[in-house]
């Protein structure tokens, strides 16, 4: 899930954004010139309504089948919230809107919680048992993210001091040195490096849940909604970036290349998560896991 969509502009003012939307300028920041601008908004608005909605369809499947430890695999859960961890993070480097940042501290919310329920029933169904090693990465995680996010929180110096080599309105627009040509600022490294991490987090973590998919030759547990969600909401960010015209002395190129990292985030995941729904196909008529016919002998 990915949340860099736009990024706050302290220095500048509507007169930089020459025939563009007042409002999207009022809102966002963002100089939107014409349709296709707005059109980015708009997708990229529509894209967050569908990664902050994704896990709830999860939840409810948990509570209803009780199987989430079976169903779903750790390392997809890890490697989600590593992905989304890196995302809050670049939000505070990148001195994002309140909207993004926010949107950024839900998504992790929604992690936390959605490997809370894992644990819970990883607990449940083996009686109390549970895995050290899934408890310490666990651990670690949800420290490093508090504290990494903690220290941030008064990190804004370094935002402010090379928010100044900017000249864009995106997340990894190029700055421009004296002698005109575009160059990587700190910040924009920083970010850069960030998004890479982040994009690799979510390619990574979605192999394990096919694999578990695959061993258990079963979906079940799993709810399709969750994928569904994603799917789309990497669709219209994709799109979203892609229809976003470049800035001012920016080619195409130069564009793409400065918002690869989470093109390759949004549009490889979508790739990824289009396997994982044939699995799906695959496997509807199969039957149900082992922990519902676990159940099911215990009860007999």
């Amino acid at each position: 899930m990915d949340s860099k969509v736009w990024q706050s502009h302290p220095v500048g003012n509507f007169s930089d954004c020459p025939n563009g939307s007042q409002w999207v300028w009022d809102v966002f920041n963002e100089c939107a010139q014409d349709g296709w601008d707005i059109a980015s908004i708009v997708l990229g608005l529509v894209s967050i309504v569908c990664f902050a909605a994704a896990s709830f369809p999860q939840y409810y499947q948990a509570c209803k089948t009780g199987n989430m430890d079976e169903a779903l695999s750790i390392y997809f859960l890890l490697g989600w919230l590593a992905g989304d961890s890196f995302n809050l993070i670049g939000s505070f480097l990148a001195d994002q809107l309140p909207l993004q940042t926010y949107t950024a501290i839900y998504y992790v919310s929604a992690d936390l919680i959605m490997l809370s329920l894992y644990c819970y029933y990883k607990v449940k169904n083996q009686n109390g048992g549970f895995l050290a090693p899934i408890n310490v990465i666990f651990a670690f995680i949800f420290l490093g993210t508090v504290s990494t996010t903690s220290l941030l929180g008064g990190g804004g110096s370094l935002a402010q001091e090379t928010m100044v080599t900017m000249k864009g309105r995106t997340l990894l627009s190029a700055a421009v040195d004296e002698s005109g040509h575009e160059s990587f600022s700190k910040k924009e490294i920083i970010g850069f490096t960030i998004g890479s991490l982040s994009s690799l987090m979510y390619l990574l973590s979605r192999v394990p849940q096919i694999y578990t998919n695959f061993k258990r030759k079963s979906t079940a547990g799993v709810s399709y909604s969750l994928f569904a969600l994603v799917m789309l909401g990497n669709t219209l960010y994709g799109v979203s970036v892609l229809l976003k015209n470049p800035n001012p002395g920016q080619t195409k190129g130069d564009y793409t290349l400065h918002h690869l990292p989470w093109l390759i985030g949004s549009l490889g995941v979508l790739s990824l998560d289009i396997g994982i729904s044939f699995q799906f196909l695959a496997y509807r008529n199969r039957r149900p896991s082992t922990g519902e016919e676990r159940e099911a002998l215990l009860s007999s």
